[in-house]
Order: C-alpha cells, then structure tokens, then sequence
C-alpha cells in the first residue's frame, strides 16, 4: 500500500476518542477477481441523513466477508443494499451501482422477488414463520415453483434442513411449529429456508447476537460448511467472530468503508489508524 494512500483525507470529522481522520479514499483492495456482486460508489440516505457514503467493494464467490465496525457505521444499512431491503423503508434513498453477475440489482425491470431468491438474508433475531417446521422451508421453494410434485418438494425441504444442520433434530417433528424450537435452532431453520431457493449470495446480520456461546459455535460451523456452496456476507460486532469465519473483512466507520483486505491482515497488520483502535478496543 502505497503511503500517500494512507496520507489522503478528507475533511470529515474525526471519530470520537481518536486524532485520526477518516480516509478520503478505502485502504486496501475493495476488488475481488471472481466477484458475484460489485458495489461502486454506493450511498444510502434516510431523509436528509446520509448512513453510508461513497462505498465501492467487491463480495467474490464462495467467501465469507465480514463487515464490521462500530453501532451505527453503516454496515447494516449496506448489507440492506444487496437485496435492496432498504426498498421497505420509505425515507431511504440509495444511489451508486450495484451488480450481481453484472446485472443492475436496482434496474427498475427487475423482480425484487427473484433478487431476494438470489441474495437470501438471515435476520439478527431468528424470525421463523408462524407454520411448521416443514412449510418454513417449504414456502420459498413452493412460491418459485421450483418443485414438480410433493415427493420434489420433500426432497427440497430435507436437503436444506440437513445443510444448515437440523434435519436430525427435527425429522420426527417436521409438522410441528417453527416457532416451538429453541433460539439458535430457529436461527438455524431461517438459514435452511433461506437457502432453500437456491441463492447465490446469503446475506447475515449479526446472526449470533441472540444466541449462547454453543449455538454460535453451531452457526459458525454451518458457515463454514456453508461457504463451499454460497457467496456469504455477515455484519458482525464480535471481532472474534470475524476472524473465525471470514476471508475477507472490511472496516466500517461513521458511514465510510475506512479499510478492506485479508481477515489475516485486518486483525494482524491493519493499514489505517482507526482501523487499528477499533481493533485494539481503543475506541467503539
């Protein structure tokens, strides 16, 4: 990295509790050689607030990337982008370019609905619908069309069970509601309906935030097993989590995207200043 690139700044307001201001332009290489989504110059607004500013990054195919960084740095607010959740919130404005395979994700003549089949989102609380454990999972596959017949939609619904790790938890009582299993095998049933439409991407936010140490260790496991198959992106407050999980991490603050590379180099050898404090819980 160039030192001049560390040098250039913009005129934002310095972070509370640090000297450091914020870079003008990302540290670190936001692009990916295989990328499945491409994100440049991305700004969201809330009215006349902006939440995130100018981010440009790259999420490459079968990788787990986390973004993290301090309450209220915007790294919700941008996973929100990539399925254009933020569509639900009628003061939010997004502007820049955003592609998966090269598509425009916000082309006015897309389905949002066929985008949401592709870029899945785990929610931070675990949200099962008020059915069965089987219709949870059923009902994606079933309002795509992608089963021929009910022996096809089984088939489905037990494959996807069995890759977030809870068919056999929950093979004798497929019939019973969503809603009756514990916390992190929610969390786990949200993932199986989550990918059992086949994306490409899953989306997570804060995944584990709800659940005890045990069923994060589950959820990080099943990510881990996950990522042979799916592009996954997760916002994260535990830094440790981060680092189990991920290849890539990019550092959030105050809206900005201060600081993107290896997990490895993130955590070992960040480039910017803010990057290190949020890091060495010297600040957020």
């Amino acid at each position: 990295m160039p030192a001049e690139a560390n040098r250039a700044v913009s005129e934002r307001p310095r972070p509370e509790g640090t000297t450091e201001a914020v870079p003008g332009k990302t540290i670190g290489d936001y692009t990916h050689p295989d990328a499945v989504m491409s994100c440049r110059n991305v700004d969201v607004y809330y009215g006349d607030k902006q939440a995130v500013m100018d981010v440009s990054l790259d999420i490459g195919r079968n990788e787990v990337i986390s973004m993290i960084g301090p309450s209220g740095c915007g790294k919700s607010t941008f996973l929100r982008c990539l399925n254009r959740m933020n569509d639900t919130i009628d003061i939010a404005r997004v502007t820049g370019d955003i592609t998966l395979d090269g598509e425009n994700i916000y082309d006015k003549r897309l389905d949002v609905v066929q985008l949401r089949a592709r870029v899945g989102m785990v929610f931070q609380k675990p949200n099962p619908f008020p059915k069965s454990i089987f219709e949870n999972v059923a009902y994606g596959p079933r309002i795509h069309g992608m089963a021929r017949d009910k022996t096809d939609l089984e088939e489905i619904v037990h494959e996807s069970l069995e890759r977030a790790g809870l068919l056999k938890e929950v093979k004798d009582r497929m019939d019973q509601p969503g809603t009756g299993l514990s916390g992190g095998q929610q969390q786990r049933l949200c993932i199986a309906r989550a990918i059992a439409v086949n994306p490409e991407v899953v989306l997570m936010d804060e995944p584990c935030s709800a659940l005890d140490p045990i069923a994060t260790a589950r959820i990080e496991d099943l990510i881990d097993e996950l990522k042979q198959k799916y592009t996954i992106a997760i916002v994260t407050h535990s830094m440790q989590q981060a680092a189990r999980v991920s290849q890539r991490t990019a550092y959030f603050h105050l809206g900005i995207l201060v600081e993107v590379g290896t997990t490895d180099h993130i955590f070992t050898n960040p480039t910017h200043k803010l990057t290190e404090d949020y890091i060495t819980g010297r600040f957020g």
